[in-house]
């Protein structure tokens, strides 16, 4: 069984940095890729960023510039470096895994809050 656990989420105020983990355990074939997604209050779930094996990324528009993801593939693990946080950030943050196999597997989330 896979499992997804995040940390480093928390309160931050606006302007402040945070970094999120993301470690995957249990029996994974292999990655295709891992990435975060975001359920902000009152809107839907939505991807944040995301990364292949072959390091190619893919963001959000809202975070380009101030969010880097990266992982490390030894691991399973996959980060999530945010700077310049705004309060449109605030969100529950969620790991994502895809399998080369065509799996999809979630971690239970962590709570962002931006806030002064």
């Amino acid at each position: 069984q896979v499992q997804l656990v995040e940390s480093g989420g928390g309160l931050v105020q606006p302007g402040g940095s945070l970094r999120l983990s993301c470690v995957a355990s249990g029996t994974i074939t292999s990655v295709n890729y891992m990435g975060w997604f975001r359920q902000a209050p009152g809107k839907e779930h939505a991807l944040v960023a995301a990364i292949d094996g072959e390091n190619a990324t893919n963001y959000a528009g809202s975070v380009k510039g101030r969010f880097t993801v990266s992982r490390d593939n030894a691991r399973n693990a996959v980060y999530l470096q945010m700077n310049s946080l705004k309060r449109e950030d605030t969100g529950v943050y969620y790991c994502h895994l895809h399998s080369s196999g065509g799996r999809e597997y979630w971690g239970k989330g962590i709570v962002v809050t931006v806030s002064s």
